[in-house]
């Protein structure tokens, strides 16, 4: 009887955590990947600022009990490595990542940890790849031991002086050096501007490397999402609502559609990474524009990871300590 029981808790462990229409992730690698959850504005604050909010261990419990599967933690490594060779990571942050890591392990929950807000990188690829290079020498040797339920996506966003054939070879650059020493870890990677789904065909990606995972994200209809945002650079206009009118589902499931298409060309797995608005949009507008995102992707196969969970984006209040309902049933309630 014991015996039994140890097994059953050892192939209970294995399982998928989640029940989903079978994709590609469960089928070559048995990861099942649903509705995930970004933990933005913490540890991609700059060094010695905060934005507002501080990662707390019991973020991870809400997350898991309100029905989420994975978490994607964005990292700005940067302002936490040294600027001269050997670039060394400072031990204190990366051991705050170390906790981050296990916090989302002990919950069961599938974790990304990326590359975020290298803003040096971006302005100047060339005078900052032995640095990024050295960033991920480090984090692979790190972490070659954790699971495979941890992933490591490269570089959020790669933009501005980040050119397709920049990225693509610092990609490739970077890979084979995480390669040594994770072989078979999953490793996520997205396109220019932004991980913008109209540039899926400039990402050149090795056939020989079958454990990637492509990552998009997706804020269309920009002046509906990002209306009031500051650091958007212009002057927003407030008020600009989405009403899953024919015309705007049309618009939506066109975009999701060429990112489909392209996965199933390629034949890779495709997520994504990011979407949500920013709270200066109607909440009706909001809830309809996420329940549509969330059942359209999954419709086709495409894994989703909301932005974010408690800051301007955020799906819970920090402040009264609860989901903001809306929200939260619009992620849970699309159909897959």
């Amino acid at each position: 009887m014991r015996i039994k029981l140890i097994l059953a808790l050892v192939l209970l462990t294995l399982l998928p955590m989640f029940a989903t229409a079978a994709g590609p992730l469960e089928k070559e690698w048995g990861i099942s990947l649903n509705r995930g959850m970004n933990l933005g504005n913490m540890l991609d604050a700059p060094k010695g600022v905060s934005w507002g909010v501080q990662l707390e261990a019991n973020f991870f419990d809400l997350i898991k009990s309100a029905g989420f599967d994975h978490v994607r933690i964005p990292i700005r490594w940067s302002d936490y490595t040294a600027k001269e060779a050997p670039y060394l990571i400072e031990s204190a942050f990366a051991k705050k990542v170390d906790w981050a890591i296990k916090c989302a392990l002990d919950r069961r929950l599938f974790v990304i940890i990326n590359v975020h807000h290298f803003d040096a990188l971006m302005k100047d690829p060339n005078g900052q790849r032995a640095r990024f290079i050295a960033i991920w020498k480090q984090l692979a040797e790190r972490y070659k031991s954790y699971p495979n339920a941890v992933f490591f996506e490269l570089l959020n966003e790669p933009c501005e002086q980040m050119t397709a054939v920049r990225w693509n070879g610092l990609f490739a650059e970077t890979l084979a050096v995480v390669r040594k020493t994770n072989p078979t870890r999953l490793v996520v990677v997205g396109p220019v501007q932004y991980n913008n789904i109209s540039q899926l065909p400039s990402l050149q990606l090795p056939a020989n490397d079958q454990h990637l995972l492509v990552t998009v994200h997706y804020y269309n209809p920009f002046d509906f999402t990002h209306q009031g945002a500051e650091w958007v650079g212009k002057k927003n206009k407030i008020g600009v609502t989405w009403q899953a009118t024919p015309e705007q589902l049309a618009a939506l499931r066109k975009d999701l559609d060429t990112a489909a298409a392209w996965a199933k060309q390629n034949k890779r797995p495709l997520f994504i990474g990011e979407y949500g608005t920013f709270d200066r949009a109607g909440m009706n507008s909001r809830a309809k524009w996420t329940y549509a995102v969330t059942k359209e992707a999954l419709a086709r196969k495409m894994p989703v990871t909301y932005w974010e969970f408690c800051s301007t984006f955020g799906m819970y209040n920090p402040e009264e300590k609860c989901w903001r309902p809306e929200l939260l049933n619009a992620v849970l309630a699309a159909e897959k």
